[in-house]
């Protein structure tokens, strides 16, 4: 079923929506789940708690792009569940690590309007450095910091060795942090 049809069921409030969601994206959304979370039974929560989020939140959204719409729902749910699982003791510290890294290049967010306006401007900022990568190099990354993939996992998805990965990641980061400098986002 096209993504307008499922739309369509949402917004007549036709709970098949929700069935045609789960074969569509069900194993999408379980992926980048599990990736933060490294645990089937907190993916699979996770993956329930998008469709109810999509839901109550389908009208009045009717996002243009729906997969990308329930990734970055799963995403949120998911990380929002790690922060109280302790990642270090049930994602083997995958996560935690994936987020030391990027604390390098970027500025914390905060709660204030005036940090969220920031953030605001942060992510468009990130967007435009990420249309300047190459394909490859672009993919990489958010591999690694969108869909929260092992170094491993990343290696054999694009045909690479363990050591080019990293090298390719930390080259990255200093291209992203070097941007942001640039822009006037970090000092």
């Amino acid at each position: 079923m096209k993504d307008a049809e499922i739309l369509d069921l949402y917004f007549a409030r036709n709970e098949q929506a929700i069935a045609e969601t789960q074969k569509s994206y069900g194993t999408y959304c379980f992926s980048i789940a599990f990736h933060v979370l490294h645990d089937q039974e907190d993916s699979d929560e996770c993956v329930n708690d998008t469709w109810m989020r999509a839901w109550n939140s389908i009208p009045p959204n009717r996002p243009e792009h729906l997969n990308l719409y329930l990734g970055k729902i799963t995403r949120n749910l998911s990380f929002d569940r790690w922060k109280k699982k302790k990642a270090a003791k049930r994602g083997c510290g995958e996560t935690e690590l994936e987020l030391e890294e990027l604390a390098e290049c970027i500025p914390a967010a905060g709660t204030s309007t005036e940090e969220a306006v920031e953030a605001a401007e942060l992510k468009r900022m990130i967007n435009a450095f990420l249309r300047t990568l190459p394909e490859k190099e672009c993919n990489v990354f958010l591999r690694r910091y969108w869909y929260s993939e092992e170094y491993t996992e990343i290696a054999e998805r694009y045909g690479m060795n363990l050591n080019s990965v990293k090298t390719s990641l930390f080259r990255t980061r200093g291209k992203l942090k070097a941007f942001l400098e640039k822009q006037g986002i970090i000092l």
